[in-house]
């Protein structure tokens, strides 16, 4: 369980979640109610009866991406070739929770961190179709991602302090880190229009059944933006043998391809260093990001 976004307020656990049920879904008020563990950094999420999950976020800064599904998922999420959440419900603050938050209908599975994808030919190239089909959804009036633009401007001078950080305990190669990092500096950048990207397509935000990819949860970066940061799932999940099926699905050009392993090695690098202590799953995902990520780059992929 967490903290109340607002400090002094009440946990963020089971009792709260059925309060807050109770006084505005009345018709949901019988319903179980009980904790889902995740690694996620910005909601807390709750079971709700077999069908319905509800979703608080954790802090103030995590409020914008509740209007955000709200308005935008129905409109993006029946062009998708995967499941995606279904909004259901939008709570307003009240029983002492400051913010807004969310009732969605439940999709069955387990992330791809807990539950690895076995298929993952499969996987990657119902990956890739994903993004090439919601790259193709009208994006007039979307908003702009945070991973939307270049990756300094999401890393913000960051890169440099990390590969420094993790060379001293010996878990990176800086001289090699360094050269792919100003490679990927001298990328030429995305010139076309912002086009539609989840921005976050990481194994926790993956969902799986019997080994294979069933679903894309969690949309709070969703916006408009450069498509490479979606590339990022080339080397958070899948392998040197399966990137080029994820590739030739998704449709992008070689220079949004590098871009995108530009960006995998940098936020590999800086969340790995981020949150080494504090968060150890999201630690190991980023580590294995940026290790592909350097290995395809000193391979030439």
């Amino acid at each position: 369980m967490v903290d109340s976004p607002q400090g002094e307020g009440p946990v963020v656990g089971v009792p709260l979640v059925r309060r807050l049920v109770a006084a505005q879904f009345p018709r949901w008020s019988a319903l179980d109610v009980r904790e889902v563990e995740s690694a996620g950094t910005d909601h807390a999420m709750f079971r709700l009866g077999d069908e319905l999950v509800v979703r608080l976020p954790k802090a103030a800064w995590a409020v914008r991406q509740v209007e955000k599904e709200q308005r935008w998922l129905p409109r993006i999420g029946p062009h998708l070739p995967l499941a995606v959440p279904e909004p259901v419900g939008l709570g307003a603050p009240g029983e002492g929770f400051g913010l807004p938050w969310s009732v969605y209908r439940w999709i069955d599975g387990q992330d791809a961190f807990t539950a690895p994808v076995t298929d993952l030919a499969h996987a990657a190239t119902a990956l890739g179709r994903f993004g090439a089909a919601l790259r193709r959804v009208d994006a007039t009036g979307g908003p702009a991602s945070f991973r939307g633009g270049p990756v300094t401007a999401w890393e913000e001078g960051g890169m440099p302090g990390a590969i420094r950080a993790l060379a001293a305990t010996g878990d990176l190669d800086a001289d090699a880190a360094t050269d792919a990092w100003e490679r990927t500096l001298a990328l030429p950048q995305w010139r076309g229009e912002a086009v539609w990207v989840h921005a976050d397509l990481l194994p926790g935000n993956l969902l799986t059944r019997d080994g294979r990819l069933h679903a894309v949860i969690d949309f709070g970066g969703l916006g408009t933006g450069d498509p490479a940061c979606d590339m990022m799932a080339a080397w958070s999940l899948l392998t040197a043998g399966t990137r080029p099926l994820f590739r030739e699905a998704a449709e992008v050009d070689d220079a949004t391809w590098a871009r995108g392993r530009g960006w995998a090695l940098c936020w590999g690098v800086v969340t790995e260093d981020h949150y080494r202590s504090t968060n150890p799953v999201l630690a190991a995902v980023a580590r294995r990001t940026r290790t592909e990520a350097l290995a395809d780059h000193l391979a030439g992929g």
